[in-house]
């Protein structure tokens, strides 16, 4: 069984005992997390929502709120002299999918 699930504007399939790297979300590690924008759910058939499905919950657990390493932007311009150099780390959240569930 899996299922898609949308967070942080991207869309991941998932099934039970996955572990997911998405984009920063807010709570404590340890902390129990509810998807509910369920787009698709494949068991025995496969239900699509329009654009989600109602009846289903995938539920999670946070292990780690981190950032990841650092992307180097580099800005010149030629024959002016101008150079620009920064460094950027994205904030992630990685989840542990318990289960999927119907309500």
């Amino acid at each position: 069984m899996f299922a898609v699930i949308k967070t942080g504007g991207k869309q991941y399939k998932v099934s039970e005992g996955d572990v997911i790297d998405i984009e920063k979300i807010n709570g404590e590690e340890g902390e129990k997390v509810v998807f509910d924008q369920v787009l698709l759910v494949k068991d025995k058939d496969l239900e699509v929502g329009k654009p989600n499905l109602k009846d289903f919950k995938v539920t999670g657990k946070i292990l780690k709120q981190g950032r990841e390493g650092k992307k180097i932007v580099y800005k010149y311009k030629p024959k002016k002299r101008q150079r620009k150099k920064k460094g950027h780390r994205q904030p992630f959240s990685r989840v542990e999918i318990k289960e999927i569930v119907t309500k």
